[in-house]
């Protein structure tokens, strides 16, 4: 990186109030408080700034033109300002003031008189950050080794990705550290980058450059006060203070430095070392301070001590045993025979805790679990065998003493058992799915193994609005096949394909190349997992591994449905998690969260009052208030038997509904999130369980007898949700949020949450057509009546009705309607009404 002026630190840095390092960081903010940032260039001071781009400097006058002038373009396209921190002794102030006007965004300057230069670089990384005016920082260098069009692209990736930490990384995909200065550098920073990751496995987990100067964080999702680097290394700081954050990756190629030479030094080398010691130790510390909440979690944690030491206790007469046989028959040095029963006994003490006491807890492998738990007691033993042979001088027999000093450090090993080496999963548990950006494209991506067919053999027309074709069925949209779409002019193709490298991987990827709008997502096996490829353009390309095409289910849900949903939106549609029905000629809408009672509601309401029916879990609506319908087969859960009446269902499958409605329930979702946050194939469990076990979906009229309408004018919408009877009305703000909100929780199943920010439809990218679809939804929710419905005994389709009636009197039948199987769409939907 560009080094700053490193100033000498005093004490050991805690986060405790109070301590040493806790006064150096108040010290130091007291020395930067009065600096104010002085403005270079205001191109457009009334522009409200998302980026602010944070440059250390130190003696940097020859990089500055060039650096403003390739770094201003670059950030064009994004409202950012540039922060420049300097430390330096020479003319760069007086070069930076004469180029500023050169950057096509704000420049700010923060000069640190030498007497304010404390903490080195990461301190005038933190000045700066903390006087930024956007919601997203980024870290770069001033020497062009980060390319200035490389620093662009990640920051345009940070603002676009529900992320709080993107890093370039120059170790994976296409990036590359050939900038480095020398085979000894580049060997060192791989080194370094091994120890860091070595320390903290868990934290740094799905990070491949922890070292990189160049990274972007989330302006809310960094807490200043916790974070005092040491020297340059301010990312790793960042990721190890901040367990939970979410992290992705941008691939980049470290350039050669265009001016001036590297400040690395010994020194700095042993700089890096005391802060990866600071960060360990203190990290192992705050684990042991930590103590639960609540009274229950506290009396689990009794109730493993105590369980853990009866099996020291155990173990403590495997290490007696041994250490006497050590001493007595074979005649060794007591320190030496304390150090063989030591490994004995740590042997059975781990094969009995991981077997018996952390069964539930255990993470990572169990040579990963054995290699700590050895580590941990023989760093112990180092403390044991000074106080045993103080013991033994001061006239203890060599067992009584051997035994003391286990018995003293027990409390220690079980905090660090307890809290560090089988530490539950949760806040501080990493994304379990890296996420990569390519900013270039290899050749590899586009070449498919082996030839395969192209022909679509099914093909689909939704609403005359979209049109799919895939060489798998996809059962979900079966109401909307359409054979006379030509192959050729289909807007979304879905063909089976040979994706992902050829040996397994340690996690899932998703992995972005920009230049070619291309998504990939591979899970652990290799092409035996749940793999899937996209290629934005038209047509959108859809290629998914044979896994995926065995689970058609999974490929609708998890794939299909999540572009379709943004291209109609891109054509001024909204896909929205609701029902709709129309009972009496009124356009009724019902829509709740997930596993709520919604599809047992609608059941009932055809069944006990007749009506049209459109839709179950998805709606197409525009801005008009016109519904049109969506009849995805319906899917029974457990609480939705009791609205069955399955006349035209056979014996066996009644009986597998029985099992089926509980698989694919609130529970069956519930334990497939929990698992999604692991780090497990969770597409390809997803697959097979779907392959073994199909979820019970079944169109709407083999349960309940009714018609199929085609579109509404929606003039009624119930909000149900279970809890204390109520009925309210439902302002307009908040009927947007509750919708939105009930849509966002029906794409909560990865990989949606990785897959959907790089989705760019016709120009538009995720966040305009989050944009757009906001503005659909406001549209529509304009010409309807909002309300909520709680209950506590799934009384909706009693209370609707009632309602209805009571405000409406009786309404004539609905008409008898007749809809063809197949409808051939022409145009748009009819404006209100059913229509064949």
């Amino acid at each position: 990186m560009t080094e700053v002026a490193q100033a000498p630190s005093t004490g050991k840095d805690d986060e405790e109030a109070g301590s040493p390092g806790g006064d150096l960081r108040r010290r130091q903010k007291r020395r930067t408080a009065d600096l104010a940032p002085q403005d270079l260039h205001s191109p457009a001071a009334d522009q409200q700034v998302r980026l602010s781009v944070v440059v250390p400097t130190r003696n940097e006058a020859e990089n500055i033109p060039a650096l403003l002038s390739r770094l201003g373009p670059a950030l064009a396209p994004l409202p950012a300002e540039i922060i420049v921190v300097d430390d330096s002794d020479d003319d760069t102030v007086d070069v930076l003031a004469r180029h500023a006007a050169e950057a096509s965004v704000a420049v700010r300057l923060l000069h640190r008189p030498p007497h304010a230069r404390s903490g080195g670089l990461g301190g005038a990384v933190l000045l700066g950050a903390r006087h930024a005016r956007g919601e997203w920082v980024l870290v770069m260098d001033a020497d062009l080794q980060h390319p200035p069009e490389s620093a662009g692209r990640l920051a345009a990736v940070a603002m676009r990705h529900d992320v709080d930490l993107v890093i370039g990384t120059r170790y994976a995909g296409e990036g590359s550290h050939g900038g480095l200065d020398g085979m000894a550098r580049e060997v060192t920073s791989s080194w370094a980058t091994r120890l860091a990751k070595s320390l903290f496995p868990r934290r740094l987990t799905t990070v491949s450059d922890p070292m990189s100067g160049l990274f972007a964080f989330r302006r809310a999702a960094v807490d200043l006060d916790r974070v005092n680097p040491i020297g340059f290394k301010v990312l790793l700081e960042l990721l190890v203070r901040h367990p939970g954050a979410r992290v992705a990756e941008v691939a980049y190629e470290m350039a050669p430095r265009h001016a001036g030479r590297s400040k690395a030094s010994l020194r700095e080398g042993l700089t890096f070392l005391r802060h990866l010691w600071r960060l360990r130790s203190q990290r192992l510390i705050g684990q042991m301070r930590e103590r639960p909440a609540a009274a229950r979690d506290r009396l689990r944690e009794l109730t493993r001590m105590i369980a853990f030491g009866l099996v020291g206790l155990s173990g403590m007469v495997v290490n007696t045993a041994a250490l006497w046989f050590f001493y007595e028959p074979a005649k060794l040095h007591h320190l030496l025979g304390a150090t063989l029963a030591t490994q004995l006994s740590t042997a059975w003490n781990f094969a009995l805790i991981d077997a018996l006491i952390y069964r539930r807890h255990r993470q990572g492998s169990r040579t990963g679990r054995a290699a700590r738990f050895f580590l941990l007691n023989n760093a112990l033993l180092l403390l044991r065998l000074p106080a045993l042979q103080a013991l033994v001088w001061a006239g203890f027999g060599i067992l009584t003493a051997n035994a003391l000093t286990l018995v003293a450090l027990f409390l220690v090993r079980f905090l660090i058992n307890d809290r560090v080496i089988y530490a539950p999963g949760g806040v501080g548990r990493r994304d379990p799915v890296r996420m990569l950006v390519n900013l270039k494209a290899p050749e590899a991506v586009a070449t498919p193994s082996r030839k395969r067919y192209q022909y679509l053999k099914y093909r689909y027309d939704v609403a005359g609005v979209v049109t799919i074709g895939s060489q798998i069925m996809l059962p979900e949209l079966e109401f909307f096949r359409a054979q006379w779409v030509a192959d050729s002019d289909v807007d979304i193709a879905v063909r089976v394909s040979d994706v992902g490298g050829r040996g397994p991987r340690r996690r899932a990827a998703m992995t972005e190349y920009a230049n070619e709008s291309v998504l990939r997502y591979e899970e652990h096996l290799g092409r035996l997992g749940a793999n899937f490829r996209i290629r934005l353009g038209s047509p959108i390309d859809i290629q998914v591994g044979p896994l995926l095409a065995r689970s058609p289910h999974v490929v609708y849900t998890n794939i299909v449905e999540a572009l379709l949903r943004f291209v109609l939106v891109s054509r001024g549609h909204m896909l929205l998690h609701s029902a709709c029905v129309s009972l009496n000629g009124v356009g009724v809408m019902l829509s709740a969260l997930t596993d709520t009672g919604k599809t047992a509601t609608v059941l009932r309401l055809l069944r006990d009052h007749g009506g049209l029916f459109l839709s179950d879990d998805m709606t197409l609506v525009n801005a008009d208030g016109v519904a049109t319908c969506f009849p995805k087969p319906l899917t029974i859960s457990a609480h939705t038997l009791r609205a069955v009446q399955a006349r035209d269902l056979t014996p066996a499958e009644w009986r597998r509904l029985q099992f089926q409605s509980r698989l694919h329930s609130k529970g069956g979702r519930s334990l497939a999130l929990t698992l999604s946050r692991f780090n497990v194939p969770i597409m390809g469990i997803n697959a097979l369980t779907q392959r073994l076990v199909p979820p019970p979906k079944y169109s709407v009229d083999r349960l309940v007898p009714c018609r199929i309408g085609t579109s509404t004018r929606v003039e009624e919408l119930f909000i149900i949700e279970r809890g204390t009877p109520r009925i309210g009305d439902l302002g307009k703000d908040e009927t947007l949020e509750r919708m939105i909100q009930n849509t966002d929780d029906a794409y909560g199943f990865p990989p949606f949450r990785y897959l959907a920010p790089a989705i760019t439809i016709d120009g538009q990218g995720y966040a305009q057509l989050r944009e757009r679809e906001r503005e659909i939804l406001t549209g529509f929710l304009s010409h309807v009546r909002s309300r909520v419905v709680a209950s506590d005994r799934f009384g909706w389709a009693d209370e609707i009705p009632r309602l209805l009636h009571a405000e409406r009197g009786d309404l004539p039948t609905e008409p008898q309607v007749v809809l063809p199987a197949w409808p051939r769409w022409s145009g748009a939907p009819a404006p209100s009404g059913a229509r064949a």
